[in-house]
């Protein structure tokens, strides 16, 4: 029983390994935004633009991936130069460049297709513009995005330890054969934990805190961040892959673990434009 338990979590030292590695210089431009933010989206972009393209079945086909590394980029300069509008519209335009660029290509039934390849563009490239936009919004501009980060943190570690010490019902096998409901459910609690945090922090010192309100909002969050996980699964088993990269040990590619924040960005985004108010900000 103990040796099951164990090998439950062998993976475990390398990938707190690599997280301690990567999150720190992460964390760091988030906060000190600026200059530091944008030279971190950029290279993700780029190497995030890498791994779809190599992802969706154009590996051999270097020429493309460089295109895909190279357009990448390109929505978020485009937002430093023209704003939102000429963001969209570049995000728009250059999507169905890429679709034009290979659409002619693979009409013999294979799983590869300039659809595929075209759409990697706004998958990763709409998150990425969020930030961005997150990041802007004052006050506590850079509080909301590390809450945000540690929340989807705390579902990935919490779903981690609850789905395989509880175990239990499978949550979509056909996608994600070790994923579970306790999982889910020990995500959300996890979140749900840092938002309640996160509120308290926000508001202290300043009288009541709208701990419930957050709180719930993480778990709603950290629904939306195992979406994003399973869906990047569902386009690596369309693939038959089993890693998005090798970039990072013990978790594969940065896709693998940056899925969480596909959706939740977006989710976030939306929601504040739409009450007017950072979420940390509420009564």
């Amino acid at each position: 029983m103990a040796g099951s338990i164990f090998s439950s979590f062998s993976e475990l030292p390398r990938r707190a390994l690599s997280a301690a590695v990567i999150a720190p210089p992460a964390l760091a431009a988030v906060w000190l935004g600026g200059y530091a933010l944008l030279a971190l989206v950029l290279l993700i972009s780029v190497l995030m633009g890498v791994e779809w393209a190599r992802l969706v079945g154009y590996r051999g086909h270097p020429w493309l991936v460089r295109a895909l590394a190279f357009a990448a980029p390109q929505p978020v300069i485009a937002l430093l130069i023209g704003g939102w509008p000429i963001a969209l519209l570049h995000l728009l335009l250059l999507t169905g460049a890429l679709f034009a660029l290979v659409g002619a290509l693979d009409r013999d039934g294979s799983k590869r297709s300039g659809l595929w390849y075209a759409v990697g563009l706004p998958v990763l490239g709409l998150p990425l513009l969020c930030l961005i936009w997150l990041r802007a919004q004052e006050p506590q501009g850079a509080e909301t995005v590390l809450w945000l980060v540690a929340l989807v943190i705390a579902t990935d570690i919490g779903a981690y330890f609850s789905g395989r010490l509880i175990g239990g019902p499978k949550l979509l096998p056909s996608v994600s054969p070790k994923k579970t409901w306790a999982g889910l459910l020990g995500g959300m609690t996890a979140a749900a934990g840092i938002g309640a945090l996160a509120a308290t922090l926000a508001f202290l010192g300043e009288g009541r805190a709208p701990v419930a309100a957050v709180a719930a909002l993480s778990a709603v969050l950290a629904v939306v961040a195992q979406a994003g996980d399973l869906a990047e699964s569902a386009v690596k088993r369309h693939f038959d892959v089993k890693d998005s990269g090798t970039l990072i040990p013990g978790h594969g590619g940065l896709f693998d673990r940056l899925d969480g924040f596909l959706l939740t960005l977006p989710a976030l985004a939306l929601l504040i434009s739409l009450t007017g108010m950072n979420v940390l900000q509420w009564r």
